[in-house]
């Protein structure tokens, strides 16, 4: 099925008030956008489907007061704070990096899945993780990883709405988040930390950074264990030392290198509908996309299926040849930009 068949099978189950079926086609939706590498939507789909079913398990009339009315009240008055909550089905196979920064995200999962051992002995338990490196080398991507392995709700902050030009506000609205966070036992996630935790004699500072800085310092101090903030950022020099060695775990996302470049290939041709004729072409291309992040080159990587696809004779042909001579183009050409 193509996606256009999802699609007309969700709007006629949506219009038939058939929801059974109706989520069904949306489950296979999903699976269908993460198998063709449509990533950001997939997470964002799956992410209304789970909101809208625990809607409708806390749905229905309920007396002024009861627990039901205040999580609504209390959901209206942190929408705007939130930029999406979800779960993630990502897990550590999905993520291409090195054997260090797999094996440290393997020690951090085990904390939490042996929670009840540490306390018994009464041992701190890591569950602040900061993520840096250069745009693009999966520093979200490890985020959902880890809230797939800890199979826990994850709760993406806003950042655009958090910050606020009142004084005070900013501070108020992150209390809120770890509130939140606290109360459902989810993660949250702080894109671009660098934006909000920036050294405190920063010379544009103007007092303001220093108190909502003094602030995360506090709310991370009192995190219960059972909660995790992950952090990511690409300037990590910006950020204020106190905050950053309140994290107990920092990791670096680096670029790839050869092999790692193959492995993201594999991972993406991994449904086997679409191959290259020639490895040692690819090969020369692995070489010559080295030193761009692993976005770019997967994202020059599919746009050269798309475009094999569309240059393809036969469209019903189970399997495509990948013209490797665009990849190269396109490779060359982000070469280019890079070095502007």
């Amino acid at each position: 099925m193509t996606q256009y068949d999802y699609i007309k099978d969700i709007a006629k189950y949506g219009l038939e008030n058939d929801y059974e079926k109706l989520f069904q086609a949306l489950n296979e939706l999903v699976d269908y956008s993460k198998k063709s590498n449509k990533v950001n939507f997939a997470i964002q789909l799956q992410s209304i489907l789970k909101e809208s079913i625990r809607q409708q398990q806390v749905s229905g009339l309920s007396i002024v007061g009861s627990p039901k009315h205040i999580l609504k009240e209390d959901e209206r008055e942190l929408a705007d704070l939130i930029l999406e909550k979800l779960t993630s089905d990502y897990r550590l196979k999905d993520l291409v990096c090195t054997e260090n920064v797999i094996s440290e995200l393997q020690h951090f999962i085990k904390e939490h899945q042996f929670l009840d051992l540490l306390n018994k002995f009464e041992l701190p338990v890591s569950n602040k993780v900061l993520f840096h490196g250069p745009s693009g080398c999966g520093k979200t991507l490890a985020a959902y990883v880890l809230a797939g392995e800890l199979e826990k709700l994850m709760i993406v902050v806003n950042l655009g709405a958090i910050v606020s030009s009142k004084l005070g506000e900013t501070s108020k609205n992150l209390a809120k988040i770890f509130k939140r966070a606290a109360s459902e036992n989810a993660i949250i996630f702080i894109d671009e930390l660098d934006s909000l935790g920036k050294v405190r004699d920063y010379s544009q500072d103007h007092g303001e950074m220093k108190r909502v800085v003094n602030t995360i310092l506090q709310l991370f101090d009192y995190l219960p264990k059972e909660s995790l903030i992950i952090a990511a950022t690409n300037q990590i020099n910006m950020i204020d030392e106190a905050l950053r060695r309140r994290f107990d775990l920092v990791l670096e996302l680096e670029k790839p290198d050869e092999r790692h470049v193959k492995e993201l290939i594999d991972k993406t041709l991994q449904s086997g509908h679409f191959v290259f004729k020639n490895k040692k072409e690819v090969n020369d291309i692995i070489k010559q996309s080295l030193g761009l992040s692993y976005y770019t080159i997967q994202k020059t990587l599919i746009t050269a299926i798309k475009r094999s696809l569309f240059e393809q004779v036969d469209k019903d042909a189970i399997v495509t040849v990948i013209n490797a001579q665009t990849w190269k183009e396109l490779i060359a050409q982000e070469q280019l930009n890079l070095a502007k």
